[in-house]
């Protein structure tokens, strides 16, 4: 059985913080001076014609700004892993050949959990000693706590790596995996109350979904802060190119809900963001504690629409267990996100859909954000793997030859190496030996004609607009918002 170890990095560079902001203002001063000769208009009249514009400018600004920081402090690795081009797997390597009915079974004979069965499971990453997040995780009801270690666990603790606690999961009988770290909290400490822990039987909520509209087929990637009242939020292991992308959505459509295999919350506090907004969105050692919208609906993402999920705030059925393999030939902090683009890729192979949830949890700012240099496959490499999943095709007949096809195909194209096709081989056939059954194909609904979206069917959900941080400054958000859809009703109706 293979377990994961992840590379330990602990670089923490510092940002000369006067200098990109006198760079800031800089480019400040040029857009003023750029814009107030265009039109002779006074200021309120501007500032509610150019709102979209200003905030799009700003957030490029904040993502220069990140490069010259990089820059400036030296972090010359990480700018050489941006510069660098992956690597493509040889051509004379091939795909792993399996026997998938010729998988001896792995059965817990002398273990002290022999006997010990949870249907529910939180797989836990520990960095530290116990804190007091992790001891509320464990008075959680009805919830099975297995801690497992990381880069950051103490030297002195025996703790096996993420996927070995999964299979011994699996193992002892889970149907719902939470996939959590030591930092979060779960709100008002009731999982139940904020994901769908039951899709079928008496417990399963039985409705309707929001879902993001499939009408533009050039869209592949959504930031799904912007739904919960963050626009210039973005999660790590969005494309840098995207988080410019702050509008909401004209409308939606629904989906039925029941099979939500993937579930992704979102966190009070210090959200999942990239070192990029974490690092150009401080003026000092003050902790991050952004809010989204409790109020807003869950979301679906349909076939052909992507998001980052995490491995911080997430719940795994079992119909997506297979999709919770870290690969390990990438930096730490895009391991977790790269396999959310390939799990989401493949849940569509069985009819599944990620939905992405109001706060779930708070996770506490420690102010020691990640260094670029952990993120640098996500950079790199997470706007071309979206293009290339959404492309990839497959004519196996089982999902877990599919599974392996996409792997290979993944390190033929330089997303991970060779190393990762390896492991998935060793991963799947690990989840059959300790009981896991893979689950059947469905239609694949990307490659027929789109139905038309009639109005009876579009639903309406406009995004409130919460204070957030940018450079440092709070917004307001009241005002801004209001003349925002002042404009939006004034281009609608004259």
């Amino acid at each position: 059985m293979l377990v994961q170890d992840r590379v330990t990095t602990n670089p923490n560079p510092k940002s000369p913080k006067s200098k990109i902001r006198a760079a800031i203002n800089n480019h400040h001063h040029d857009l003023h001076h750029r814009f107030s000769e265009s039109k002779s208009l006074d200021f309120s009249t501007w500032v509610s014609e150019n709102f979209y514009k200003v905030v799009t400018i700003t957030v490029l600004i904040a993502t220069v700004a990140a490069i010259v920081f990089l820059w400036s402090t030296g972090d010359t690795a990480a700018l050489s892993y941006i510069q660098s081009k992956a690597q493509p797997l040889d051509k004379t390597h091939h795909s792993p050949r399996i026997n998938w009915n010729n998988i001896p079974s792995i059965t817990d004979k002398s273990s002290p959990y022999t006997n010990f069965r949870s249907e529910k499971w939180i797989v836990v990453s520990v960095s530290h000693y116990p804190s007091d997040s992790l001891k509320k995780l464990v008075r959680i009801k009805g919830w099975q706590l297995l801690a497992i270690g990381n880069s950051r666990t103490p030297n002195d603790w025996s703790l096996k790596g993420r996927v070995w606690g999964t299979l011994f999961a699996i193992q002892h009988g889970a149907k719902k995996i939470f996939d959590a770290d030591d930092r979060g909290e779960v709100i008002d400490g009731d999982l139940g109350k904020h994901f769908d822990v039951e899709l079928t039987g008496e417990g399963a909520r039985q409705e309707s979904i929001l879902q993001y509209s499939h009408e533009n087929e050039n869209r592949s990637v959504v930031n799904p802060y912007v739904h919960f009242g963050q626009r210039t939020v973005w999660p790590r292991g969005l494309p840098l190119e995207n988080v410019g992308e702050i509008g909401h959505e004209e409308f939606y459509t629904e989906v039925f809900g029941g099979k939500q295999y993937i579930q992704q919350g979102t966190s009070n506090g210090l959200p999942d963001v990239d070192s990029v907004f974490y690092h150009t969105r401080k003026t000092g050692l003050e902790a991050f504690d952004i809010r989204f919208d409790e109020r807003a609906p869950k979301v679906a993402l349909p076939q052909g629409v992507m998001m980052p999920v995490n491995s911080f705030n997430t719940i795994y059925h079992s119909s997506a267990f297979w999709g919770l393999m870290l690969p390990v030939s990438v930096s730490t902090m895009a391991s977790d996100v790269l396999r959310g683009y390939w799990g989401q890729r493949l849940l569509w192979e069985i009819g599944g859909y990620v939905v992405v949830y109001p706060p779930t949890v708070h996770r506490y700012d420690t102010v020691g954000g990640y260094p670029f240099s952990e993120e640098k496959d996500l950079h790199v490499h997470v706007g071309r793997l979206i293009k290339f999943l959404v492309a990839w095709r497959s004519s196996k007949h089982e999902l877990f030859e599919k599974i392996l096809e996409l792997s290979f195909a993944m390190a033929e194209e330089g997303f991970w190496s060779e190393q990762d096709v390896k492991f998935t081989a060793a991963w799947l056939q690990d989840l059959l030996a300790v009981g896991y059954q893979q689950p059947r194909l469905m239609s694949f609904e990307l490659d027929r004609p789109r139905p038309t979206i009639g109005h009876g069917d579009r639903k309406e959900f406009v995004p409130r607009k919460l204070p957030s941080v940018h450079l440092g400054v709070e917004e307001t958000g009241t005002v801004n918002y209001e003349i925002g859809n002042l404009i939006r009703w004034r281009k609608n109706f004259g």
